[in-house]
């Protein structure tokens, strides 16, 4: 299903060795892939598309792991942020923050939590490849 994400692809997901395993195999078959300029850096890219480092995508005991395509927005049918509204010590929606003390320096010190979900508009919006071969 993964060539249907292709519609409109927004970016890719890896585990940052992942990422690094992908451009070992460019290079050992001879491609060179352009990164895209983000900020003041570069960041990989296939065909165009940015590949965002998540180490909340697990590499195995194996060494293996996945990849993740997602396209999203709302007017592509994609993946959309939802926003938790009406928490406790609210400062903007799905932003908490509550005051936690002065210490004996007197700092301050307060806490910060931010309530997201995400919500997958069609299924197509997503696409994964499994068991990639991260070696090292």
């Amino acid at each position: 299903m993964i060539s249907i994400v292709w519609k409109e692809p927004s970016f890719f997901l890896a585990h940052p060795r992942t990422i690094a395993a992908f451009g070992r195999e460019c290079n050992r078959l001879g491609l060179y892939p352009d990164p895209i300029p983000m900020g003041n850096s570069a960041v990989p890219a296939w065909r165009g598309i940015p590949i965002y480092p998540c180490n909340k995508i697990p590499v195995t005991s194996e060494r293996t792991s996945s990849i993740m395509l997602m396209r999203v927005g709302a007017t592509n049918q994609g993946v959309i942020g939802l926003h938790k509204t009406g928490i406790p010590d609210e400062y903007q929606p799905s932003l908490s923050v509550r005051f936690m003390g002065i210490n004996e320096k007197a700092v301050i010190s307060y806490l910060v939590s931010a309530y997201y979900s995400v919500a997958v508009l069609v299924p197509d919006a997503l696409g994964i490849l499994e068991d990639i071969e991260v070696g090292l």
